[in-house]
């Protein structure tokens, strides 16, 4: 599923610069000349669900229009150590002030898909779907939220037993969700009782990030 850059993603990518860089970087303006380009490449440095790729052009473009992005992976792909899921090409100061934003939200969101993908996996032959919750970090719920849904009948915080009870009581006149305490441990137990939906507060709270790096190379002057 792709995610529409709207206009409350853009506000919250020019915030993330702005917090990170604010007016500008005196030691790039310094030390790197503003006629130099050069290539980042983006690479993940563990396994796992790579997230977040779809921001990088306008994160880029908010530092200099110039830069051009290209994409190497999508949204939702596996990654491995030492793949390139995208590349950056242009001015050198442009990448270098934009590299610590582009990778926290690549990271963060990577991290989300990443533990989702388990979750799912691990109730894969059941007949049920994973979901998240509103625990999600401040300004960063539309994003965190690209890769994971909602439902209808809550059964919040009850024993095996209970939800078992209720799925046979509700007797499929609606969609019925487990919540509260899931956990990759529990999941399959949950899954078992007959459920439709199981949503997770750990999927956007606790997800470790994956971790991904930019290295730049200057292109020759001409």
């Amino acid at each position: 599923m792709d995610i529409h850059v709207s206009p409350q993603i853009e506000r919250l990518i020019r915030d993330a610069l702005d917090e990170d860089i604010g007016a500008g970087d005196l030691a790039t303006m310094a030390t790197i000349a503003a006629e130099a380009r050069g290539t980042g490449l983006f690479r993940a440095k563990k396994e796992g669900v790579v997230a977040g790729l779809v921001l990088l052009d306008r994160i880029f473009y908010f530092i200099d229009h110039r830069v051009q992005v290209v994409l190497h992976a999508k949204d939702g792909a596996p990654v491995t150590p030492g793949l390139v899921v995208a590349e950056a090409i242009g001015p050198v100061r442009a990448l270098l002030l934009a590299e610590r934003t582009a990778l926290n939200f690549l990271q963060r969101l990577s991290g989300n898909a990443t533990l989702t993908r388990k979750y799912v996996e691990a109730v894969k032959d059941f007949p049920c779907k994973v979901l998240d919750t509103r625990k999600t970090t401040p300004g960063l719920r539309t994003l965190e939220k690209y890769a994971v849904r909602m439902g209808v009948i809550m059964l919040d915080n009850m024993t095996l037993a209970q939800m078992a009870e209720s799925v046979k009581l509700v007797n499929k006149r609606a969609w019925v969700e487990a919540s509260g305490g899931i956990t990759l441990e529990t999941i399959r137990q949950v899954a078992a009782t007959g459920v439709d939906f199981i949503s997770s507060g750990a999927l956007t709270h606790s997800a470790p990030v994956v971790d991904f790096n930019m290295k730049i190379t200057m292109n020759a002057p001409k």
